[in-house]
């Protein structure tokens, strides 16, 4: 029992890492999110593993709750999600950059006639 339980954290260790690296180089936000339901569903299937490994089934609510909010939060993200055009990438680009400090004088005035 304790050989499966090795292979299977090292499967779904390598899923979790792939799956990462898929949520955080994903081109558009639909990657993202198949990559954080992906991430919800490696870990029921860990807490699964341990909870037949342990014979303990005090642990099926919690998986039941990470699965409801797994499936709420993909719905809802679904729902909500804005199609990914250049307009909106350059948008959210400009939203989450960060600046070290403001523009001060000319160059403030320069920016907002377009002029770099």
């Amino acid at each position: 029992m304790t050989v499966v339980l090795i292979v299977s954290g090292v499967l779904l260790l390598s899923a979790a890492v792939i799956t990462a690296y898929r949520l955080l180089a994903g081109p558009n936000s639909l990657d993202r999110l198949v990559a954080v339901d992906t991430l919800i569903a490696l870990t029921v299937c860990g807490v699964m593993v341990w909870a037949v490994y342990s014979r303990d089934t005090t642990l099926v609510p919690s998986i039941v709750a990470l699965s409801v909010v797994g499936f709420v939060g993909s719905v809802s993200v679904a729902r909500f999600r804005v199609a990914d055009t250049p307009e909106t990438r350059r948008a959210a680009a400009a939203a989450t950059a960060r600046t070290p400090h403001p523009p001060r004088g000319d160059e403030s005035r320069d920016r907002r006639q377009g002029k770099s």
